[in-house]
């Protein structure tokens, strides 16, 4: 008897999942101002058609090894080709505990909710296309890592694995993400979802752009951080460091919504001088926006 693989979990709902349908992943960035290009585009790889060779990188497969040529050179050399391929996307995920933050308007829903979504988003997106997917969720308790994998019982784990996500703790050290650079080989595609707020993730996501992954940042805010609403007296306190600030809120509102996005514009420029592309996503936007950004072939505003 013929079977159907099992239905994910359901964190998509059906009218967002409706909306991915004109969104396509690729690795490759296009030339000029439209973003990244399309999947079907050609990619330089381990193909057919011989294209150029390489210095041989940590991750690339001793297959695509020039043998004859290292016996002349005593150098490695990749064989590089064009193909069109699947890709390898990594997901990773903010779990701090920065990302429990919501909204008054919204109570329950959460940038760590708003994450969970387009993690699921993205990897159905790949799942369509026949790419491998594999996810890192990184906090309080350090690195977990859902390996590389396809189709549809890989998808299902992955769900899993973000239902399970809790957002605690502060950003781990340095020590504890060394395993990361054992999973994402060069060259594959990496979305990290966060508030990008901590120095040490952002020079994660440069250290993985400067390895020759290619990296794309979503970075989510919620909508008082935004519009900073607040009226009276009110106790502003940072999740990770416990630091509390008493202050007045409208008093403080153009201050704040001046050096907030004097900060965000300031991430921005560093984080494209690193050849990282970059967008943020709002708590109360629709959540298939920031992938229409990253994704389409065209920009959208």
């Amino acid at each position: 008897m013929a079977t159907s693989p099992a239905a994910a979990p359901d964190l998509i709902p059906p009218q967002l999942r409706a909306r991915l349908k004109g969104i396509q992943i690729s690795a490759r960035q296009a030339a000029g101002p439209q973003g990244f290009g399309l999947h079907q585009s050609q990619n330089r790889g381990a193909g057919l058609e011989f294209s150029q060779y390489r210095a041989y990188e940590p991750g690339d497969e001793l297959r695509q090894v020039d043998w004859k040529l290292y016996a002349r050179s005593d150098r490695f050399f990749v064989r590089e080709s064009e193909r069109d391929s699947p890709l390898d996307l990594w997901i990773l995920i903010d779990t701090s505990a920065s990302m429990a933050q919501e909204d008054r308007a919204r109570i329950g829903w959460s940038r760590l909710d708003a994450a969970r979504t387009l993690a699921a988003c993205l990897i159905e997106v790949a799942l369509r296309q026949g790419d491998r997917f594999g996810l890192a969720m990184i906090g309080g308790e350090g690195l977990r890592v859902s390996g590389l994998g396809a189709g549809a019982r890989h998808r299902d784990r992955c769900v899993l694995e973000l239902r399970r996500l809790a957002a605690a703790g502060a950003w781990p050290d340095e020590a504890r993400l060394r395993p990361l650079w054992e999973h994402v080989a060069a060259r594959s595609l990496v979305v990290f979802l966060g508030d990008t707020f901590d120095e040490d993730v952002v020079r994660l996501v440069e250290r993985l752009a400067a390895a020759r992954r290619d990296v794309l940042n979503l970075q989510i805010l919620t909508t008082e951080e935004r519009d900073f609403p607040f009226l009276g007296g009110h106790r502003f306190r940072d999740p990770e460091t416990g630091e509390e600030l008493i202050a007045d809120g409208a008093a403080a509102r153009d201050g704040f919504i001046a050096r907030f996005a004097a900060a965000r514009a300031a991430l921005a420029k560093r984080l494209a001088a690193g050849g990282i592309r970059h967008v943020e996503y709002v708590l109360d936007e629709p959540l298939d926006l920031p992938l229409r950004r990253l994704f389409s072939a065209g920009r959208v505003a």
